[in-house]
């Protein structure tokens, strides 16, 4: 979903690097994995193709955070919520 971002700092030998994927259009994700030592964060559009793609070493990824947005779907209301009418 536009919005949807994740960080992801890497080991650069004596100093750390940030970088930053960020779904910048409506109806784009930001999807992860972990593949044979390799860290692929790609921006993915609603039919699936890879608008751009993002590879780091695993063994050089300190941290890797998702930042979802915040969704006001009904299909992600707390159990406990129960719609007004």
């Amino acid at each position: 979903m536009k919005g949807d971002r994740v960080e992801i700092v890497v080991d650069a030998v004596d100093t750390t690097k940030a970088y930053e994927v960020v779904a910048s259009r409506a109806g784009r994700r930001v999807e992860t994995a972990v593949r044979r030592g390799v860290v692929e964060v790609s921006e993915v559009t609603r039919a699936g193709s890879v608008v751009r793609t993002a590879r780091f070493m695993a063994n050089r990824v300190l941290a890797l955070v998702e930042h979802p947005v915040a969704r006001a779907d009904e299909s992600e209301r707390p159990l406990g919520d129960v719609p007004r009418s």
